[in-house]
């Protein structure tokens, strides 16, 4: 069956026209539930978290490859002047316009109408598409729940890739930095031991941190997000605490126990507790998911056989295939950080669409990505 690309379009400005920011996504995920169904998937459910999956099985027995999209997008901040109702899905000039349209309701879509498109008597095994929740808050968590559910062999991450055949993928740590001091009157400063002051050696320090580098992934980065004093707003008073965020971008083979243990190794954080943040969030079935907020990079030998077989699938459709990888994080942290499953990412748009004011995703890519993920599947499934 070929690719309905009207269709395709109308779902796709269907789940850009549902709002769906993180722990808000029960709409949206009726909504591809119902697609799914109508387009004959096998086997549609939700999970205990919200995330929902859909399965095209084929007639012999094989391996299960997973194609994953989150579907929570984050927010609009108030005030910002965009030219396309964020939360309208409209099409013009050839895109698709609104909130979630490239990160990453496009993606999700184009693997909807991708895998319904293939020839199930051609397949061994089964492809499952999931649509997972709360990625933009915790990358991963909630894919834990469908891989443990799910169990496959193979995983692509639907991400914007700008159609390039990513095989990696940095990874992601909020690190907290925190001074105490003693609290005094602003008018007899001396009396006190300002938090503050004890943090900004710390800061120096962290900042003429020389981090690793990675020929695919680039360079790790630690990047200073606040600084908070408490009290605050300090009224009179020296801040008896002091509490710094940094966003570490991780790469392969870094650790949580190693990325905490070199800041504590510097001599200007002694006294300084350097720690982790966990995180907590609750989805919109009721469900909690906690874990720490260390999302670990991964990397794929361009030379793997999933990678040459995606690579296959990619030109068998007729699209070029360039290998890259991703530079920021993704569910990706968990099928191939943490359970070490063979994984790619493949997706409509370039990586820079994500989180703008009038995001986007081209009609031509949203239809070639289409095409790639049955080509994908077709390749690694037949």
């Amino acid at each position: 069956m070929s690719i309905q690309n009207e269709q395709l379009v109308h779902f796709l400005t269907s789940l850009v026209g549902e709002r769906s920011l993180s722990g808000e996504e029960g709409a949206v995920i009726e909504l591809v539930g119902h697609e799914m169904r109508r387009l004959g998937f096998d086997e549609v459910r939700v999970d205990r978290n919200g995330s929902l999956t859909g399965a095209i099985v084929g007639q012999e027995p094989g391996p299960t490859l997973l194609l994953d999209a989150h579907v929570d997008t984050v927010g609009v901040a108030p005030g910002v002047d965009w030219q396309h109702e964020p939360f309208a899905g409209t099409v013009e000039d050839g895109r698709v316009y609104g909130r979630g349209a490239a990160d990453m309701k496009g993606a999700l879509a184009a693997m909807v109408y991708g895998a319904a498109s293939v020839d199930r008597t051609a397949l061994r095994g089964q492809v499952v598409i999931s649509a997972t929740v709360l990625e933009e808050v915790m990358e991963g968590i909630a894919l834990r729940t469908v891989v443990e559910d799910i169990q496959p062999d193979f995983v692509v991450i639907g991400e914007a890739t700008d159609l390039k055949l990513n095989h990696g993928g940095r990874g992601r740590a909020e690190i907290h930095l925190e001074t105490v001091g003693r609290p005094a009157h602003s008018s007899t400063p001396h009396l006190g031991v300002n938090a503050v002051h004890l943090m900004l050696p710390a800061i120096q320090a962290v900042e003429a941190l020389e981090l690793a580098s990675d020929p695919l992934l680039g360079d790790a980065i630690m990047a200073l997000t606040d600084i908070i004093s408490d009290p605050y707003p300090g009224y009179s008073v020296i801040p008896g605490r002091c509490r710094v965020t940094y966003d570490r971008r991780l790469l392969p083979g870094e650790t949580l126990q190693g990325v905490v243990g070199e800041l504590k190794a510097l001599p200007a954080l002694a006294g300084v507790k350097v720690t982790v943040a966990d995180g907590e969030h609750t989805t919109y079935t009721g469900a909690t998911l906690r874990a720490p907020k260390f999302f670990p990079a991964w990397k794929l030998d361009a030379e793997h056989p999933f990678v040459q077989s995606a690579a296959a699938g990619l030109q068998a459709v007729g699209l070029p295939v360039a290998l890259s990888a991703y530079r920021f994080c993704t569910n990706g942290a968990h099928s191939a950080g943490q359970a070490n499953i063979p994984t790619v990412g493949f997706g409509p748009a370039p990586e820079g669409a994500a989180h703008t004011v009038d995001e986007y995703v081209e009609l031509e890519q949203l239809f070639a990505a289409a095409r790639g993920y049955a080509g994908i599947i077709k390749a690694v499934l037949a």
